[in-house]
């Protein structure tokens, strides 16, 4: 998918567990990976294929896709930049999903990290998550403490302006980074873009979530985080 993964997993014997997430992460490159040509996702938005030809899993991809866009007012967008692109929730959902395997095969403490953002597992064993600051490498700008708990950082810092206002077309830049905090990753990073893309209006939006609470460093460097956060 164009990042990193890595998996922190505490529990003993948990190898073929952490062998079939990696394979579920493979899998579901191969499906949806806008770097991938040859991908189903990719075949899909050049119209070589039809919705009903591609692997079940993108039909409930494109409507989980369809739901958030709803959700966020229009800021969360499966047509970035016009093309087909549901990359801001496919990165979310499989990390959750990888979670889900390696806990239901007894392997409840660890932590999946796919380019930052990160879901957490049930074992009440806390975790300290440091979040990068945007503007100054190598430091943190906020540490996020728990458990079962999923993070998703988007921002501008490694990648440049690249996160577009879908009703605009321009490069959002109000914010430097903003950092949501929730139960589940496929929704926390999916609202995370659209948060971004929102600037300071994400801190009121973000507020009338239930279970969903921000930290954002703006572009003049001050901070503003949600009453929960």
């Amino acid at each position: 998918m164009g990042t990193v993964f890595s998996f922190d997993v505490r529990d003993a014997d948990a190898d073929d567990a952490v062998a079939r997430a990696v394979a579920w992460l493979h899998h579901v490159d191969a499906v949806f990976s806008t770097y991938r040509p040859d991908s189903a996702i990719s075949r899909l938005g050049r119209g070589e294929i039809e919705l009903p030809d591609c692997p079940p899993e993108v039909s409930h991809v494109l409507a989980m896709c369809a739901q958030a866009e709803h959700d966020t007012n229009g800021y969360f967008t499966m047509y970035p930049g016009g093309r087909l692109d549901p990359s801001g929730l496919v990165k979310g959902w499989a990390i959750e999903e990888a979670s889900r395997i390696l806990s239901e095969a007894g392997a409840r403490r660890h932590c999946v990290n796919g380019g930052g953002d990160i879901q957490l597992g049930p074992d009440p064993s806390p975790w300290r998550i440091g979040i990068a600051h945007p503007a100054r490498p190598g430091a943190l700008c906020t540490v996020v403490t728990g458990h079962d708990l999923a993070i998703a950082t988007s921002g501008s810092a490694e990648r440049g302006p690249h996160i577009l206002d879908p009703h605009t077309g321009r490069a959002a830049d109000a914010l430097l980074s903003i950092t949501l905090v929730g139960p589940r990753l496929t929704a926390v990073d999916a609202f995370a873009t659209a948060a971004f893309a929102m600037g300071d209006a994400a801190r009121d939006w973000v507020a009338e979530i239930d279970d969903l609470e921000a930290f954002a460093v703006t572009a003049s460097g001050d901070t503003w985080r949600t009453k929960g956060f």
